[in-house]
């Protein structure tokens, strides 16, 4: 959410929280962390089971915050389908104290501490609230909720980032029908009918996130990516590049398919055509005259020929760099994966859910990261790629990106008073 907004109750805060987030929580602790009146991030971790596990959980929660630059304050919301009325009073109290507690240690102000159950809401530091809790309805009428953009409101039942859009039944025959072609790879040429440049893995990338789409990406393009998600080289390369750009994508491709460096003898090329086919990438012209495709990716990554290219991107897709994603092309990106996603066959959806998985971690959603690598695993058991990401994200991971401030155009923020 990128508009400042104002909460001057507890319970106007909670109503703004799933904006905040971006989806709806459930059996959850929430941490929304302030630089000043600022949100600067949302933590989310599962409930644990029980109180045994509330040290381990508080200690890595405030870990965690501790690295997140400026950050001077958090308010820790509890989401839970237990009821004040079942046990006399706050559900998960307990931890709720326990975070307030450990984050004052900390030297964070603990601006409230929040319950919202299945039958109320309250507030830790709400000495005169009742112990069956507040009517949630003033959670869901508050005026708070009318400033907040259209953009950003999340839907009542809404389940989160990582729901997929409604499929045209057209579009999915059209989707599969083409599938079919690009499965047979000696035919492969006619089947790439209609691409044109969009052939080429990078150039398709650039045509899907390299700004925004006034009208829905045609099946056959939409099946060209799902194929193309589907082969481990091409699935990693296209997703850095949706994420970091164009250069990253060539750099990527080119270190998974092409021997040795021959970015020079490429980039003289006279036909200028790119075809992408089964077994490798073949690059034509990139079209920047003066610049050969290997002095530009030494102008991106000035330390990639010390420490190894394959170096670089590995920790790239591990998080492990300053360097952030671009979170315009990552949203563009995503709208693109869901819609992909919604059209396929289930057996061709764990590339492109791994891609989506991916892409949502990168912008500290692991909500939505854990849905889409589920849902890949569900679709392809032995999917090694979502596998390995489903424990790395699962461990608390976190890209050491979200840590350092962006810059404020890209800054997901609401400006609260009050609490």
């Amino acid at each position: 959410m990128t508009a400042i907004i104002r909460a001057a109750s507890a319970h106007d805060f909670l109503a703004l929280v799933p904006a905040l987030a971006g989806f709806l929580p459930e059996r959850s602790l929430l941490c929304i962390v302030f630089a000043g009146n600022r949100s600067v991030g949302v933590l989310r971790h599962d409930l644990p089971a029980t109180e045994a596990e509330h040290d381990r959980l508080v200690s890595a929660v405030i870990g965690t915050i501790c690295r997140i630059a400026e950050v001077d304050a958090i308010v820790p919301v509890v989401y839970t389908d237990d009821r004040f009325a079942d046990g006399g009073g706050m559900p998960q109290r307990a931890l709720l104290e326990l975070v307030a507690d450990r984050a004052g240690q900390a030297g964070f102000l603990v601006r409230d501490a929040l319950c919202q159950a299945s039958d109320g809401w309250s507030s830790l530091l709400d000495q005169d609230a009742p112990a069956t809790g507040r009517p949630l309805a003033m959670v869901e009428s508050s005026a708070a909720l009318g400033d907040v953009p259209h953009r950003d409101r999340i839907p009542t039942g809404a389940g989160g980032g990582a729901m997929l859009p409604s499929a045209s039944a057209d579009r999915v025959e059209a989707v599969a029908r083409a599938l079919e072609e690009f499965r047979d790879l000696p035919s492969i040429e006619s089947a790439m009918s209609g691409l044109g440049r969009d052939a080429d893995p990078v150039e398709l990338v650039e045509t899907l996130v390299g700004r925004a789409r006034r009208r829905p990406v045609d099946a056959r393009r939409l099946a060209w990516f799902l194929h193309l998600a589907s082969r481990p080289p091409f699935r990693d390369a296209m997703m850095l590049q949706i994420a970091f750009g164009r250069m990253v994508g060539e750099l990527a491709h080119e270190v998974s398919h092409v021997p040795g460096d021959t970015g020079d003898v490429e980039d003289e090329a006279e036909d200028g055509g790119r075809q992408a086919g089964g077994g490798g990438r073949q690059v034509g012209q990139t079209g920047r005259a003066g610049k050969t495709r290997r002095a530009r990716r030494a102008e991106a990554f000035d330390d990639a020929e010390h420490e190894g290219v394959d170096d670089v991107l590995a920790r790239l897709i591990m998080g492990r760099s300053m360097l952030r994603p671009d979170p315009a092309r990552v949203e563009r990106g995503l709208a693109a994966l869901r819609d992909a996603i919604a059209h396929a066959p289930a057996a061709e959806r764990s590339g492109s859910l791994c891609i989506a998985g991916w892409l949502a971690w990168t912008q500290g959603r692991g909500s939505d990261a854990g849905a889409f690598l589920d849902s890949a695993l569900t679709c392809e058991p032995g999917h090694s790629m979502s596998s390995l990401l489903a424990e790395y994200i699962g461990s608390g991971a976190l890209p050491e990106w979200v840590f350092v401030r962006p810059d404020r155009t890209d800054e997901h923020h609401g400006a609260v008073s009050g609490l």
